[in-house]
């Protein structure tokens, strides 16, 4: 009899064990990119490890819902481009904007000239032409307008763009200087019609623009290239009684607004201006933010204020590169390892200087993708899309780092790690994606996940360390065994079920 229960216990639990290994498998595709050289590589061999993370997707925790990532398209860029092979220039607008490539959705361009530009130029150089008589969009047919077309061509499901002016032609302007000053309130309705004038012109020509920003770094930028400041209370005043107003008399209401457009230690200041009260918010369609106020904090607080002040509103990172540096050609450790030095290395106030150490490139733009995506960021927006092996054209020498190098000397292009790291989020993650909830068992990986219109699910996991790590993913009741590489980002997609 004794005999007899030990046998049976045995089946019991050898039963149990047995079912606890029947949990059915994840089907995943698995993409990686990681300092060891992979890049966008399709993963297929799955093992489970010691010391996994367990990440568990919690798909009825709903959040934002995506607008879209993706680059600008700059007068430098477009310029590059055109001196390029036409070979060369399809194969990189085909990477950007192709099924197959990273496939942008959200994108930016600016309004009259920029740092990257060739020259200071506006759409409106008559000085006192107050109803904007000889305004003209044809400093952009040469450059600008062509890149766009050709990407609109290639992109199948379309993007967006989202416009932005650095500053009024210097007569608008109290210090009548392309740098700094303030737009004069006598030229407050002529502004208005210029963003007006802007919309029809690009329609002309079959584009149509998305949203604006009121003004690129309102707060300035240390008076170096071209700017015109705003306080939050003068922009929410020009939005509320020129701009708002002007666009839904000239039915061009449904272009969107988005307010502020600088770095993000200042934004609860804005968005208690911005969105006081009902009569303040109603022109507002977002907010728009940049990260150069530091290269490892993604100001979380900061964003989760932004989003509780106006749940309902866009809030939208609009521009960020690694600035204040010249590319490196050609090198892809280069930009794994902790050696780019931003504008706050040299020039920070000494208060700020903990926030701008050494920093890794891809690291930068990861952590920073997904902290936003995390904090209810709806879209993330690149600076220039290409750039030369000195990090320009750049009137002023500004120069910075894009994602796509290239030397038209040569006709050559350089596909950085940066191009990969964005990647992993613009081809994946589609407009219309909602951010789902999970669970993280470990904070050195970072993770988030959306849920496409599709119904597929995108996981984006980065691993900053210097070590191999395995994590086990979780959806209802299933699960798969992954590893991830030192110094590595991968998506895992998951298909509907």
């Amino acid at each position: 009899m004794r005999c007899f229960k030990y046998s049976l216990l045995i089946c019991i639990t050898l039963t149990m064990l047995d079912c606890s290994n029947t949990q059915e498998k994840l089907n995943v595709e698995v993409y990686e990119t990681s300092a060891s050289g992979n890049k966008m590589k399709r993963m297929t061999k799955f093992s489970s490890g010691d010391n996994a993370t367990n990440i568990k997707l919690l798909p009825d925790e709903k959040f934002q819902t995506i607008t879209g990532f993706g680059g600008s398209f700059t007068e430098s860029s477009a310029y590059l481009l055109n001196q390029l092979s036409k070979a060369n220039r399809e194969k990189v607008l085909e990477a950007y904007f192709g099924e197959n490539g990273a496939n942008y959705s959200l994108t930016r361009t600016h309004m009259n000239s920029c740092d990257f530009s060739l020259s200071n130029y506006s759409y409106a150089p008559i000085e006192g032409d107050k109803e904007l008589k000889h305004f003209s969009i044809k400093e952009d047919k040469d450059d600008i307008i062509p890149m766009i077309k050709d990407a609109m061509a290639i992109s199948k499901d379309g993007f967006k763009i989202l416009s932005s002016p650095w500053t009024a032609p210097p007569w608008m302007k109290d210090n009548k200087n392309w740098v700094g000053g303030k737009l004069l309130p006598e030229y407050y309705d002529t502004w208005a019609l210029f963003f007006s004038k802007y919309i029809d012109a690009y329609k002309l020509e079959g584009i149509d623009i998305w949203g604006f920003t009121v003004e690129n770094e309102p707060l300035g930028n240390g008076n170096n290239w071209e700017s015109m400041h705003y306080s939050p209370e003068e922009m929410t005043n020009f939005v509320q009684n020129y701009l708002g107003p002007k666009l839904e008399v000239d039915g061009n209401d449904d272009v969107k607004i988005l307010g502020y457009d600088q770095n993000r230690e200042h934004l609860k200041d804005w968005v208690d201006v911005m969105y006081e009260n009902e009569a303040t918010s109603k022109y507002y369609d977002g907010t728009a933010i940049h990260w150069y106020a530091s290269t490892y904090d993604y100001f979380p607080s900061e964003l989760q204020y932004a989003h509780d002040k106006a749940p309902n509103k866009h809030l939208i990172q609009s521009e960020a590169c690694v600035d204040s540096e010249i590319p490196k050609w050609k090198d892809d450790q280069w930009y794994w390892s902790k050696e780019a030095t931003d504008w706050g290395w040299d020039w920070a106030p000494e208060k700020d200087k903990p926030l701008h150490p050494k920093y890794a490139s891809v690291n930068r733009y990861a952590r920073d993708i997904i902290g936003c995506l995390n904090n209810w960021v709806d879209g993330w927006i690149d600076w220039n899309m290409v750039l030369n092996r000195q990090g320009g054209p750049n009137w002023f020498e500004n120069w910075c780092v894009a994602p796509v190098i290239v030397d038209p000397e040569n006709d050559e292009v350089y596909f950085t790690p940066l191009y990969y790291t964005l990647s992993h989020f613009s081809k994946y993650i589609r407009p219309g994606a909602v951010r789902i909830g999970l669970d993280n068992s470990n904070d050195s990986l970072m993770v988030t996940a959306t849920k496409n219109p599709d119904g597929s699910i995108a996981v984006v996991v980065f691993n900053e360390g210097k070590t191999a790590k395995n994590f086990t993913l979780n959806l209802n009741e299933k699960y798969v065994d992954i590893k991830i590489s030192a110094q590595a980002i991968q998506t895992v997609m998951i298909p509907k079920s």
